[in-house]
């Protein structure tokens, strides 16, 4: 039986001597380092396969292969995106990966307010909390009527929360709800994330469906 782990490339803190050493024998993982909606070519997943495989496992799970802004906004050009993102799917199934995960959600995806949570053994994990979430909204993002999206119970947790941080972890809060996809290195910018909102502003859930079902 497989046992698999998620390992973000070169750069991750976690090696694959490390993964192979707790047991697991697959790898689920991305080409982090190409763009969104640029083609997965078959040199660099074959590249990516020999790496894991060098170090006694199996490469069967992508998660994830990126789909572009613009396909899920049906805009600019999401016709080419939805080329590359069948060629990336055909290149990956040639090589053998044939589970490919992937999601259709707008501007940051996953998002989460603390990227290094201590965990009771010591481990450090991703964690969600949402007070601290309705901080970062209201507080750091400052995003227009975020105030009329939360009731005010969690209102006055989220301004008793954000009160008694300091600046630094006030920083530390903003870069974990601005970092990009899992495993890469790209930190959105406040400007980014609202100009992105205003983008998808008029996009009801019905379009965003149907951009989904057309790509």
């Amino acid at each position: 039986m497989i046992q698999t782990m998620r390992w973000y490339g070169d750069n991750d803190a976690v090696s694959l001597s490390d993964i192979r050493q707790s047991g697991a024998t697959g790898i689920v993982t991305a080409l982090h380092h190409i763009p969104v909606g640029a083609i997965w070519t078959p040199e660099e997943i074959i590249k990516r396969k020999e790496t894991i495989e060098a170090a006694g496992l199996t490469w069967e799970v992508v998660e994830s292969l990126p789909v572009h802004e613009d396909i899920k906004k049906g805009s600019g050009n999401y016709t080419e995106w939805i080329e590359n993102y069948k060629e990336s799917l055909k290149n990956l199934a040639a090589n053998g990966i044939k589970v490919v995960t992937y999601n259709f959600m707008p501007v940051l995806d996953w998002v989460r307010t603390n990227l290094d949570y201590p965990t009771e053994t010591g481990a450090l994990c991703l964690r969600f909390g949402w007070k601290e979430f309705i901080a970062f909204d209201v507080y750091i993002l400052k995003r227009s009527g975020a105030e009329d999206d939360y009731n005010e119970n969690d209102l006055r947790k989220a301004k008793e929360f954000f009160d008694n941080l300091s600046i630094s972890e006030i920083d530390t809060l903003k870069t974990s709800c601005l970092m990009g996809l899992p495993g890469s290195d790209g930190l959105f910018t406040t400007e980014q994330v609202l100009d992105l909102l205003d983008e998808y502003g008029n996009i009801t859930a019905e379009q965003l469906q149907q951009n989904l079902f057309h790509s």
